[in-house]
């Protein structure tokens, strides 16, 4: 048994991707599935502002990528909003903040669509989470997971959208978060009925050292029966 660390890859099909937009733009991507199993959900990674440093490679998305295919049987489809870059390349176009983003947004569950993939969760973190919370609320899609949600674009109007789907809603706020602290959070999201907020105790705006506490309640969020995750894999890496 080895202890599943910062770094440790473990075994899934891993592929490139290219997304297209309906305005005409190729965005860079990856999907990551089970070596072995269908998966059981699909996760849509929305990532973090790209004019702070947010991209398909940050360090949660990275390790939601490099574990839960193999922990929790989960496909992972992370990807570049329009002018964003990363290791995996660059997508075209320009950073709209977060409104043109809203055909991003629709290209990534066109391609979870069209491969078949099953029950798609978004999974917004930061200023991803408000473009889950605009552009997210699509009858294809189940739920969403918000990772320190600063509410900065996203309205009462969207909440209120969510909340008349009935779509679960899951919201992991840092107890010292910059912009959206829990106490606060609770509050806001009271507009959604069925919305959970779950306080992450110690926890910053990036989540440094708190990415097992993330991931536990991504998967959770999806089956309750995933969390806790293993800490420590027996098989290979890869």
């Amino acid at each position: 048994m080895a202890d599943i660390r910062a770094n440790t890859v473990l075994p899934a099909r891993r592929e490139p991707v290219t997304l297209h937009t309906a305005d005409g733009l190729e965005l860079v991507g990856e999907i990551a599935l089970p070596v072995d199993r269908s998966p059981v959900a699909t996760l849509v990674m929305l990532h973090p502002l790209p004019t702070q440093g947010g991209m398909m490679d940050s360090h949660l998305f990275r390790k939601a990528a490099n574990r839960l295919p193999a922990l929790a049987g989960l496909a992972v489809l992370r990807f570049n909003t329009r002018g964003t870059s990363s290791e995996q390349g660059m997508s075209e176009g320009e950073f709209d903040d977060g409104n043109d983003e809203r055909l991003d947004v629709a290209a990534a569950l066109d391609r979870v669509e069209y491969d078949d993939l099953p029950a798609p969760w978004l999974v917004g973190w930061s200023f991803g989470t408000d473009l889950a919370l605009r552009y997210g609320c699509d009858p294809t899609v189940v739920g969403a997971v918000l990772i320190a949600p600063p509410l900065k674009t996203a309205g009462d109007a969207d909440l209120r959208r969510w909340a008349e789907s009935g779509k679960p809603l899951v919201a992991i706020v840092p107890e010292l978060d910059d912009y959206l602290r829990p106490a606060e959070a609770v509050e806001r999201f009271a507009l959604v009925p069925q919305a959970r907020v779950v306080a992450v105790p110690g926890a910053k705006h990036l989540f440094v050292g708190y990415a097992e506490e993330v991931l536990d309640e991504i998967a959770r969020a999806v089956d309750p029966a995933l969390a806790p995750m293993p800490r420590e894999w027996d098989g290979e890496l890869s």
